[in-house]
């Protein structure tokens, strides 16, 4: 369940007011006239269902709120309300698998800035992950896609594509292009550095790297990883249960390889650093069509028709919530 703050001016409430109370999918509508200060006008505070959130958001930019007010959302984490159950019943679909639109192109948007900290990260992931190569370290390489950052700019770009976001398509791209020519030269002038310094060779690039090769090596396997990684993070981006370790899916098919292909540029090894940038390109287009494809999937299934209305087993439930909703001062 998700709550709104919704802040109208007075000349707009009564409309706004009107919208939440017809909504099956909101409950808990609570009017505070002249609350607001800045911007000046009156609140009015609801928690609606998931499942509804995106046809009553919808009814509110319609209305005008984004403009002449503002609309806050919060992700609410226990509701005990018999009316909140109501309304999660007689609103079709279930919650963990809706999809916000407006607070996935919310959550993505602030990822695809080419801020300072997101090129530090890449940074720092792309050289532990060169160290990895070059010691045939998994546990480095894991290490390295933990800290990688790329998943916002990749998910951005496939929310961007399907809302037609030009905007957000073109950010996401200016990060990922800066962002990983940025992080790979800086890999190799830390691989040059620490070669200086007697503590990396060519010669353990070379040689047989049995844990690591898969790397540099880009075959059907890497495509099926690739298109699964971006399936999983963008189920988890607009899931309401997100798993924790989706970013490590993702990176394991684009921090490694730019790595790796900086380091064999490096040493000039030419045919692993090839391989390394066609993993790396194969890898970024799978996760990109598969988090196209997933989102599409998506709306295609939350636009069909659905059976509204509370079930058989609830109904008595419900003329029982509705009982006290009528009593209620």
């Amino acid at each position: 369940m998700l709550h709104l703050r919704i802040i109208v001016p007075p000349d707009l409430r009564a409309d706004v007011e009107n919208a939440l109370r017809a909504a099956t999918a909101v409950t808990h509508v609570v009017v505070l006239p002249g609350a607001a200060a800045k911007p000046p006008g009156d609140v009015l505070l609801a928690d609606v269902v998931r499942e509804g959130a995106s046809a009553v958001l919808g009814v509110l930019r319609g209305l005008g709120v984004e403009e002449r007010g503002a609309i806050v959302m919060e992700n609410i984490d226990v509701s005990l309300s018999r009316f909140a159950d109501r309304a999660a019943r007689r609103t079709p679909g279930m919650g963990v698998d809706a999809v916000v639109w407006e607070e996935i192109e919310h959550r993505t948007g602030e990822e695809t800035e080419l801020s300072g900290a997101f090129v530090a990260f890449l940074i720092v992931a792309t050289v532990i992950a060169g160290i990895g190569v070059l010691l045939d370290q998994p546990i480095l390489i894991v290490g390295a896609m933990v800290v990688g950052p790329e998943f916002g700019p990749l998910a951005a770009l496939c929310v961007g594509a399907v809302q037609r976001r030009w905007t957000l398509v073109r950010r996401a791209l200016i990060a990922l292009v800066v962002g990983f020519p940025v992080a790979m030269a800086v890999t190799v002038v830390s691989t040059l550095l620490l070669d200086a310094a007697g503590l990396v060779s060519r010669e353990m690039l070379t040689a047989p790297r049995p844990l690591t090769d898969f790397i540099w090596r880009p075959d059907a396997l890497s495509w099926v990883v690739g298109f699964l990684a971006g399936v999983a993070g963008m189920l988890s981006l607009t899931s309401a249960k997100s798993a924790t370790l989706v970013g490590v899916l993702i990176s394991v098919t684009t921090v490694p390889a730019a790595a790796n292909a900086a380091v064999a540029l490096t040493y000039g090894v030419r045919g692993e650093a090839l391989g390394s940038a066609a993993q790396l390109a194969i890898n970024l287009a799978a996760i990109v069509l598969a988090g196209v494809l997933t989102l599409l999937v998506q709306r295609l299934w939350w636009s069909r028709p659905r059976r509204s209305g509370p079930s058989r087993g609830a109904a008595q439930s419900d003329r029982d919530a509705g009982a006290a909703e009528a009593v209620a001062p």
